[in-house]
């Protein structure tokens, strides 16, 4: 049972090495597996580019989020205080709105981008062998002692 483990663990390190991660929507997968948001930050977080271009794009994703709901609450909110009152439409909120809306396209318009270039350099580093600071502390080394020898797996 030992063997196996060890030997099955020693495949799967081999294995991580090799994957290669891409960009579908707005996900993250790796070898057709979909990754969650804190996995792919903390596999990009092993180059200083990749994560700092992944912070931007969640940055650039919660404020156009955000001013694109704001608009999107505000004029809907102004259409319908004009429908069940005897106000003015539109209103003030209803250009406060649309001035939202129109800023949250261009905030929203280049985080793809940015995503693609993080996964980029996430697999550009990977390809060449360039192993970032979490996945370069694996050593194995052969120890033996009075009850025999094996393998020794620190990570």
């Amino acid at each position: 049972m030992k063997k196996l483990l060890t030997l099955s663990l020693l495949l799967v390190s081999l294995l991580s090495y090799s994957q290669t991660m891409t960009l579908e929507g707005s996900r993250f997968y790796i070898d057709g597996k979909r990754l969650e948001t804190r996995e792919a930050r903390q596999l990009l977080n092993t180059n200083y580019q990749s994560a700092s271009l992944f912070k931007e794009a969640k940055t650039k994703e919660a404020v156009g989020g955000f001013l694109l709901g704001f608009g999107i609450g505000l004029t809907v909110g102004d259409l319908a205080v004009g429908l069940f009152s005897d106000a003015k439409y539109p209103g003030v909120m209803t250009y406060v709105g649309v001035g939202s809306i129109a800023v949250s396209i261009p905030v929203l318009s280049g985080r793809k981008q940015r995503y693609l270039k993080a996964a980029e350099i996430y697999n550009n580093d990977h390809k060449n062998g360039k192993l970032g600071a979490v996945q370069s502390n694996l050593e194995l080394q052969l120890v033996s002692n009075k009850n025999g020898m094996g393998f020794q797996l620190k990570f």
